[in-house]
């Protein structure tokens, strides 16, 4: 796939996401992290994985700084978020691609203009508009349904447009919660490759997933998280590796 960069292929490499020490106690006396040391090199995929109430939501939020932590440090794309000024908050956000279990995709919007839309937000021009979305509809495979609208579209084609508005602004960092929650299992492996060739164009991706199928089958980096602590973290194989 040829990678297509916004402004230039020369991005500057920035260390992606690092938590030092970081704990989270929320009010209702829960402890939803304790004591996290993690860091995610720029260009990684990572999967991170673990049962419900591991800390997994806490750590999204952490990186997408919805909350801040009750001790420690969080940094991402050269961000502190910890002590980050309110009014950076919306430049940050622009460094980060969302990727939602539920889609949330805007209902009186086609393909094509819901893709277009996170670039109309972030001020790019109508021209880098032009040029970027149609590459972002070839990449996902949705070029012939770029005036559909969402009602119309299968749960794969709406994920997949999803990832497309993600990538559109070429963020140096994408999340994807639960991207394959909502869609039929069969194509679940097909959404992961998708993330997988965007990583290959020097994204990072972190992947929050309760597949482990999934997991089991790609391999890589997984972190997983149990009562709010990471208890593995290290590289492995996959069984599809080999096709």
């Amino acid at each position: 796939m040829p990678c297509i960069r916004q402004g230039g292929t020369n991005r500057k490499v920035v260390r992606m996401v690092e938590l030092k020490n970081v704990s989270v106690h929320y009010k209702e006396g829960v402890d939803a992290l304790s004591d996290v040391n993690l860091r995610i090199e720029d260009g990684e995929f990572v999967f991170i994985v673990g049962d419900s109430g591991a800390g997994k939501s806490t750590l999204l939020k952490l990186i997408t700084r919805e909350i801040v932590p009750t001790q420690g440090r969080v940094f991402v794309n050269g961000y502190n978020l910890t002590n980050i000024k309110k009014n950076k908050i919306p430049y940050f956000r622009r460094s980060v691609g969302m990727i939602f279990q539920d889609f949330r995709l805007i209902p009186d919007l086609n393909v094509y203009d819901n893709v277009a839309f996170v670039m109309r937000v972030t001020g790019q021009t109508k021209r880098a508009i032009r040029h970027r979305v149609p590459y972002v509809l070839d990449l996902v495979k949705l070029t012939d349904r770029a005036k559909a609208y969402p009602d119309k579209l299968s749960g794969g084609e709406m994920q997949r447009v999803a990832i497309a508005r993600a990538f559109a602004s070429d963020p140096g960092l994408i999340i994807a919660d639960e991207p394959t929650a909502n869609i039929d299992p069969a194509l679940s492996y097909d959404i992961v490759k998708l993330l997988k060739e965007i990583n290959k164009c020097g994204t990072t991706v972190i992947m929050v997933t309760h597949e482990h199928s999934l997991v089991e089958y790609f391999g890589g980096r997984i972190i997983s998280l149990k009562s709010g602590e990471i208890v593995f973290d290290d590289v492995v194989g996959g069984a599809g590796e080999d096709e």
